[in-house]
């Protein structure tokens, strides 16, 4: 009997203790520099917010370089290319966030082998985006006219294709990563993150969200608020490897009231954080 209690005794001292740990203080903020295509490169100033809110200081939007409807390929040979190169020269950069149009695209090797020369400790962020007109159909350029009906999407014919997608792009880092001899590069699972809030919409669990087209400002797929600010805590849970879920409302709500729901929030939250840390390619863990 004594010996059940001073087990008990120290199971309840170690419970305590553990309850009484002050939260992980933020790490330190990180030099961002982001280019892509219209379904990505608004994401620096968005994540520049999270992390702000997160309570990390030194966060720093390095930089912005878009080019609507291109390839990474495409970007590096045109002027967008030469301002990622300027600011990767300086050897100050921490992170680098791309976002492919289909693979393979040998852009992608081509900034991370440059960065990587100026900054051996840089990463790249690949984003895997949600996919245009609700298919995988990788073929360059992209059908921008094409009627689609997001509401009426089979979405478990469109988890399958995201995932084939996915594979796509994972084997093509995973060949990347074994030329360098490390994991430079990461993924950011924006795309298997919007099907399964799609999946709360269709569900009814995805508050002040009553139907998919919600999501998207055209057939094409450009994002509304709530798939913003979706992609935004993605990319912050891989890049800072820190959990989103608590934290408050962004400002991109402020800025659109229509979404600015606690609750919508929590839940955007939440799915980033689950569709980081259940890609083994985020190099993310609970």
């Amino acid at each position: 009997m004594k010996i059940l209690r001073l087990t008990s005794l120290l199971v309840a001292t170690v419970v305590g203790l553990a309850a009484a740990q002050p939260p992980a203080p933020p790490p330190a903020g990180l030099r961002v520099f982001t280019t892509g295509h219209s379904f990505h490169a608004w994401v620096a100033p968005l994540l520049a917010d999270v992390a702000r809110q997160a309570g990390i200081t030194g966060h720093v939007n390095a930089g912005v370089a878009p080019l609507g409807g291109s390839t990474v390929a495409k970007i590096w040979a045109a002027e967008p290319g030469a301002k990622v190169r300027e600011a990767l020269s300086t050897g100050k950069i921490d992170v680098l966030t791309l976002s492919p149009i289909w693979l393979p695209d040998d852009g992608i090797e081509q900034f991370v082998r440059f960065g990587l020369e100026k900054n051996p400790n840089l990463r790249v962020t690949v984003q895997e985006f949600w996919l245009p007109n609700d298919e995988y159909h990788p073929v360059y350029p992209l059908e921008v006219r094409k009627r689609v009906d997001h509401n009426a999407t089979d979405l478990a014919k469109l988890r399958e294709a995201n995932a084939r997608y996915e594979r796509d792009i994972e084997a093509h880092v995973r060949d990347l990563n074994a030329r360098f001899g490390r994991d430079a590069i990461v993924v950011v699972p924006v795309g298997a993150a919007s099907v399964a809030l799609r999946e709360k919409i269709v569900a009814g669990q995805a508050p002040g969200l009553k139907v998919q087209w919600r999501l998207f400002r055209d057939d094409w797929g450009h994002p509304t608020t709530p798939l913003r600010v979706l992609a935004a805590y993605c990319h912050y849970a891989v890049i800072y490897r820190r959990s989103p879920v608590g934290l408050p409302l962004p400002p991109e709500f402020e800025r659109n009231t229509d979404y600015a729901n606690p609750a919508l929030n929590r839940l955007l939250q939440e799915i980033a954080w689950e569709a980081v840390v259940a890609n083994p390619h985020t190099g993310v863990s609970r």
